[in-house]
């Protein structure tokens, strides 16, 4: 399903990496580093949410952040979408969380179903990444020795 969630955004298939054991692993292991809400019909795999926590500065809070909302194509126009925003906005209340937030390329039509439910349009502001090749070379910048992490 990652695979077609690539290609509805017009990535190519080469693009995705991840395996069902890294999803088995970070999303539903000891560890975990996201969590997933997948939705199935008769045993059919409908779609799935991947979320994980951030956290806001200003309001000294924790907050859900949607990764990766899709639905197959027969699963969508069925109230499905709003039943996964409405659960997803249950556990962030649940949870103590208070924003739920997402990311979504400009032309995708699902920005008019997001803003129906009741979520802020952002003009203001801009995404930026740093992946791979120019996050090692950001990352040597600094002595291994001179940050360290929480125990």
């Amino acid at each position: 399903m990652v695979r077609e969630l690539a290609e509805f955004e017009k990535e190519p298939l080469s693009s995705v990496e991840a395996t069902a054991e890294d999803f088995r692993r970070d999303c539903f292991g000891p560890n975990a580093r996201a969590e997933v809400l997948l939705l199935e019909e008769n045993g059919t795999l409908l779609g799935f949410a991947l979320y994980y926590h951030n956290f806001s500065t200003w309001l000294g809070r924790a907050g859900i952040y949607l990764e990766d909302f899709f639905l197959r194509p027969p699963a969508r126009g069925r109230g499905l979408g709003r039943m996964v925003m409405a659960g997803l906005a249950q556990i962030a209340q649940r949870r103590g969380c208070r924003r739920l937030e997402l990311q979504v390329l400009d032309w995708n039509p699902a920005r008019k179903f997001y803003e129906h439910i009741g979520m802020e349009h952002r003009d203001d502001w801009c995404s930026y990444r740093i992946a791979e090749e120019g996050l090692a070379r950001l990352a040597s910048e600094v002595d291994d020795g001179s940050w360290s992490e929480r125990p």
